[in-house]
């Protein structure tokens, strides 16, 4: 993260714009934070080949100084090119409010309220730090979609529409004083354009190949060889016990703590074996088959998972001592070692561990009524962004650079509160 520096697209009332923006990274003690700009605007593009061409070829702008500015006069136009993650609608963020308060609607406007508060804070923007501020329920974002739940919730969330009422027009034309597009080479920015549409139309290339269009061949409208099996013609393997109950057992490894449990979702939420945010774990899938054949358990007595209708068909599975608990590699999730790896600057971890992780360490956090994890793995934070480089990686993003010091304790922290939520039976 100390020397990331991030391509971002913003939705303002002239339209959508580009630009830079470096996130919190530490350097000579403090921390800090920056846009592409100069002491009085953040400079935007309308397009690509503009931003591209002007970080080519000026000078003088608040970025030069980031360590990692060496590395982006020499960026290709794609890689200068916003992923979706980082687009950010200011414009319609109230539309976005007017809708249920679900997971991604929550997470989508905490971003965006996020990065408002990041040009506010970098810019000077008084009036947007007060407004923000000023209204408690912005602060609630970050708990995600829990916090406006039930019928409690339900009355935030209207405080939280009638804050942005309030104030976001007031704040989203703040803004709109706030950039400005500055002079770019005119040579530059026509060699920009160019490379733009040849980006594009490779692009185009490798999108129609991964749909599977075919330009030359069209008569078979059907997409299927005739040599080919139909999906009619391929019998379905069968789905086996634990998918047809929709409840998976599942191991988790820490340190030198091997454990396993059951989880399943309902309505797309987490939920485990266990109570009041306490994981009912045990040392092997023996042990946990006999405690789910006893009914006077505790694991089984009290457990949230009695809300899925199918956990009596697991009850009597294992009473009737038919039930295989064997975990599945695709349900093991490891943490053991990610911690002292991002400690020592290591990034090239295993992508796959590494999101099975996070899902897990989100997962418990949701189910468990806790922000936290969401929170520090969200791409704004800097943990968060860090992961999602190894997990999901991308030509056009720099690799950030260690020390990874504050991402390794904040991921230490999150493994220390799940393992803290482990309940021995």
């Amino acid at each position: 993260m100390a020397s990331d520096i991030v391509p971002i697209r913003l939705a303002l009332t002239r339209g959508d714009v580009v630009t830079l923006w470096a996130p919190p990274w530490r350097e000579d003690g403090e921390e800090w934070e920056a846009f592409l700009g100069d002491d009085e605007h953040v400079f935007v593009f309308d397009e690509v080949a503009g931003l591209a061409a002007f970080v080519r070829t000026a000078s003088g702008h608040d970025l030069e100084d980031h360590p990692a500015w060496s590395v982006v006069p020499g960026l290709s136009v794609g890689e200068l090119t916003p992923d979706d993650a980082h687009r950010y609608d200011l414009v319609g963020l109230p539309e976005l409010a007017a809708e249920d308060p679900d997971a991604w609607t929550v997470q989508e406007l905490h971003e965006t309220v996020s990065m408002v508060r990041s040009l506010a804070d970098v810019c000077d923007l008084e009036n947007v730090v007060a407004a923000l501020d000023g209204e408690p329920t912005f602060a609630l974002l970050r708990d995600g979609a829990t916090a406006f739940a039930g019928r409690d919730g339900a009355r935030r969330w209207t405080a939280l529409s009638e804050a942005i009422a309030r104030h976001w027009d007031e704040i989203v034309d703040t803004v709109d004083d706030l950039v400005a597009t500055p002079g770019i080479d005119s040579g530059a920015l026509e060699k920009a354009r160019a490379e733009a549409s040849e980006w594009e139309a490779a692009r185009a290339t490798v999108l129609a190949g991964s749909t599977g269009e075919d330009t030359e061949h069209t008569e078979d409208t059907t997409g299927v060889a005739d040599d080919e099996e139909t999906p009619d013609d391929v019998d379905e393997a069968p789905a086996g016990f634990w998918a047809e109950v929709g409840i998976d057992p599942i191991r988790i490894q820490s340190g030198d703590t091997s454990v396993v449990t059951l989880r399943c979702y309902l309505d797309d939420k987490p939920v485990f074996l266990g109570s009041e945010g306490w994981i009912d774990v045990f040392g092997s899938e023996q042990e946990l088959v006999s405690a789910l054949a006893d009914p006077e358990h505790p694991a089984v007595v009290d457990t949230d998972l009695a809300a899925a209708v199918t956990f009596t068909e697991v009850l009597d599975a294992a009473k009737a001592g038919d039930l295989d608990a064997t975990v599945e590699d695709m349900n093991t999730y490891v943490l053991t070692g990610i911690g002292p790896d991002l400690a020592d600057g290591v990034l090239d971890l295993d992508p796959v561990q590494l999101d099975l992780a996070s899902e897990l360490l989100t997962d418990v956090g949701e189910w468990a009524g806790d922000p936290e994890p969401a929170e520090s793995l969200a791409e704004s934070s800097s943990l968060g962004w860090l992961v999602s480089f190894v997990v999901r990686p991308d030509p056009t993003r720099m690799a950030p650079s260690p020390p990874f010091t504050r991402e390794a304790q904040a991921w230490s922290e999150l493994v220390a509160g799940l393992e803290a939520r482990l309940r021995r039976r």
